[in-house]
């Protein structure tokens, strides 16, 4: 699904002044407000809204407004507004716990899940990870800013010296110098069936020479004919089949330089599988061999005023699934897709996000993704494309009825570059008040090229200056 680049990270121009961008905005945003939202949202292709699931609106036509909630057994969804819940501090040097790794950590969150739910305090210093620290529902992580940073350990490397078949909840290592009893790991392996890849996440929870046992079974074939691997790579924070949860206020550093590639799949600065009702924000990822922040099939996931820079593979990745992500005011720069639109992902809304150098592409949005809203964004110095709406295998996996409105998209790709780039059968587009501006030579470029199976692609009022070619409709030819 990914396209990869090596390209150059591009560079804002100094001829943007402010005076220059107030020029262009000025006007387009009552619009973009007015109508954008509510006539895509009412272009369902099924029974969810995006603000509103269909429980919620049948319940509330039919039984009284829940007033002055008392905490109930069993019940999540009302509870009063508790003005303290139970918060535990941790630190390199002070806090209720003390210490600079994970498992400190780890032990204040499972502390507080236990206890009901409440907030886990990262005080100012610097942690380093050898593991994940895995998240359990209703907890807040919640740092000092810039002075609570975490560091993912260098990873090490070897391979399995026997074999581990799927029951299996042990492996046998070549060389076991450097690992470590805690240690999270990855195992990749070619399967011995298909040819494809089987991966594993673990942790190491005994040790006897060269055999560590493993936190749970393997549920994958690790044979040596599959030349399997085992790597200390993980995501910093994870977790699955939770909700409830939020992250803030943190600087996550992925040691990009000293660690092996783990793609978005199944790690990053974040990691989240089987999610809802989630919150990161203010949270700093960078440098991660791999993607900044990355979710899979999770739902209702916020991600606001935070900074992704820097990583190998994807700023934000909502992933496979996920329906209605919210990604507001973000910085998404020097990574390889600044937001990576993944497979079925609806009802979505990216706004006022800077995303600024990435080497492929600034957004890029395909396989049935559907009734998304990206608009009020500024794109600049994209390495192929500001925009790239992904061919996919056909009409039935295209991304239809997606709107980009009020966006601001400058310099995109190279010589032969492009702005926004429609392909595929992609159905009912709408390109409203975009500003595509070209600061460099005019050369090859163009503003908006619509590939030639596409339908339904609407262009309304959008500026383009600068390029050979403002529109490159290939329906026509």
């Amino acid at each position: 699904m990914r396209q990869q680049s090596s390209e150059s990270r591009g560079q804002e121009p100094r001829s943007l002044s402010r005076r220059t961008w107030m020029g262009w905005s000025l006007g387009w945003s009552a619009t973009a407000l007015a109508g954008g939202a509510s006539r895509l949202l009412a272009q369902d292709d099924g029974p969810r809204g995006a603000e509103r699931g269909p429980r919620d609106g049948d319940r509330s036509s039919r039984a009284p407004e829940v007033q002055n909630p008392r905490a109930t057994a069993g019940d999540e969804r009302f509870e009063p507004d508790w003005d303290e819940r139970l918060t535990l501090t941790v630190g390199p040097e002070k806090g209720d716990l003390v210490g600079k790794s994970e498992k400190v950590i780890q032990a204040a969150v499972d502390s507080v899940a236990r206890w009901g739910g409440g907030t886990v305090q990262l005080l100012p210093g610097t942690f380093h990870f050898r593991n994940a620290v895995y998240l359990p529902s209703g907890v807040r992580i919640r740092g000092a800013g810039t002075d609570t940073q975490i560091v993912k350990q260098p990873s090490i490397k070897t391979r399995l010296a026997a074999d581990s078949d799927w029951y299996d909840q042990e492996i046998t290592l070549a060389d076991a110098r450097g690992f470590e009893v805690g240690d999270g790991i990855c195992l990749r392996a070619k399967n011995p069936h298909h040819g494809g890849q089987n991966v594993a996440k673990r942790t190491l929870v005994a040790r006897k020479g060269n055999r560590f046992k493993l936190d749970r079974g393997l549920r994958e074939n690790f044979w040596e004919m599959g030349e399997p691997t085992v790597a200390t790579l993980f995501p910093l924070f994870t977790g699955e089949f939770i909700h409830h949860v939020t992250l803030e206020n943190l600087v996550l550093d992925g040691n990009r330089g000293e660690n092996e590639n783990l793609d978005g799949n199944y790690a990053g600065c974040i990691f989240l599988q089987d999610c809802r009702d989630i919150v990161i924000r203010g949270v700093e990822a960078r440098n991660y061999n791999g993607d900044g922040i990355s979710w899979q099939i999770c739902h209702d996931v916020l991600v606001e005023n935070c900074h992704s820079h820097g990583n190998a593979g994807l700023g934000l990745h909502p992933g496979s699934g996920s329906q209605r992500p919210i990604m507001r005011k973000n910085t998404l720069e020097d990574n390889d897709i600044g937001v990576f639109f993944c497979w079925g992902v609806k009802f979505g809304l990216a706004e006022e996000n800077t995303v600024r150098g990435n080497r492929s592409y600034g957004v890029s949005i395909g396989h049935r993704d559907n009734n998304n809203l990206v608009r009020d964004n500024l794109i600049v110095g994209s390495g192929k494309a500001g925009v790239l709406f992904r061919p996919e295998r056909g009409k039935a996996f295209a991304p239809h009825r997606n709107t980009f409105e009020n966006n601001r998209i400058v310099d995109s790709g190279p010589d032969d570059g492009v702005a926004i780039d429609v392909q595929g059968e992609t159905e009912s587009i709408t390109l409203r008040q975009n500003a595509i501006r070209e600061t460099r030579q005019p050369g090859q470029r163009v503003g908006i090229r619509i590939g030639q199976q596409t339908r339904d692609v609407e262009l309304i009022e959008n500026q383009i200056e600068g390029v050979a070619r403002p529109v490159d409709d290939k329906r026509a030819s």
